[in-house]
C-alpha cells in the first residue's frame, strides 16, 4: 500500500508538469545595431550580448565628425560661465572618439520570449574625446597656432523597450543623465609687441536628457 500510494502521487506530479505550458528554452543572441538619432554628428555603433534571461551587456564606440552642436548650444544658453577658448571652425571641424558600456536588466519580458527582448533599465557609463584642428592667427606679422581639445566623462540611466521582428532589432529608449565636459585649449592674442599664450581650462558639469532609438540585426 505504502509503494502504490508513492507511485499515485508521482504519476500525478507528472501529469501536473506536463500539464503545464513549457517555456521556450532561453537562447543567448549577438546584436549589432547603429544610433540614426545621433547621425547629425556622430556615428554610434552597438555590440550587444545576451548574459541571461534577464541581463545582457552592451558595448559602444563612436566616431565623432563634427562638433557643430556644441557650438549651437554655447551659443544660445548661457551658462553664466566662462567659455572656451575655441572658434566656430574649429568646433565645426572637430573630430573625435568615444566608448561606453551599459548593462541592461529586463524588468518585463514575454513568457514565449527566446531572445533579449522586453522592458529593460540600462545604466550606461561612457567617454568621449574631441580633437579641434589648429587654427592659425596672424599677431604682428608672425604665424600662430590656437589648439584645444574636449574629454567628456558622463552617466545615463535608460528606460527601453527592445523589440525584435526575425532578425530586425528595434530598441526606443529614454532617460536622464549627467555629464562633465573639460575644455583645454591654447588660445594667442597680442598686447601692444607682446604676444600671450592663453592656456585654458574650462569645465561643465550639466544633466541631460536622452530619446532616441537603436535598429540593427541579430548575428
Amino acid at each position: 500500500m505504502p509503494f502504490f500510494l508513492l507511485f499515485s502521487i508521482y504519476s500525478l506530479s507528472a501529469v501536473a508538469q506536463d500539464a503545464q505550458p513549457r517555456q521556450a528554452a532561453f537562447k543567448k543572441g549577438t546584436y549589432l545595431k547603429v544610433n540614426p538619432s545621433t547621425i547629425l554628428n556622430e556615428l554610434d555603433i552597438y555590440l550587444e550580448q545576451d548574459i541571461s534571461r534577464k541581463l545582457s551587456l552592451e558595448l559602444g564606440i563612436t566616431g565623432i565628425y563634427t562638433d557643430y552642436p556644441d557650438y549651437v548650444f554655447f551659443k544660445r544658453i548661457d551658462l553664466g560661465r566662462e567659455k572656451p577658448g575655441i572658434s566656430t571652425e574649429q568646433f565645426v571641424e572637430g573630430r573625435g572618439l568615444g566608448f561606453r558600456v551599459g548593462m541592461k536588466w529586463y524588468l518585463i519580458r514575454q513568457a514565449s520570449a527566446f531572445n533579449a527582448r522586453g522592458t529593460y533599465f540600462e545604466p550606461v557609463l561612457f567617454y568621449k574625446k574631441v580633437f579641434y584642428p589648429k587654427e592659425e592667427v596672424t599677431l604682428n606679422n608672425t604665424i600662430y597656432k590656437n589648439s584645444g581639445d574636449k574629454s567628456i566623462y558622463g552617466i545615463q540611466f535608460l528606460l527601453g523597450r527592445q523589440i525584435t521582428k526575425g532578425k530586425w532589432i528595434l530598441d526606443p529608449y529614454l532617460g536622464i543623465g549627467v555629464r562633465s565636459k573639460v575644455y583645454n585649449f591654447v588660445k594667442h592674442s597680442a598686447s601692444g609687441a607682446n604676444i600671450n599664450a592663453d592656456h585654458g581650462e574650462v569645465v561643465n558639469v550639466l544633466p541631460s536628457l536622452h530619446l532616441g532609438i537603436k535598429v540593427g540585426l541579430g548575428l
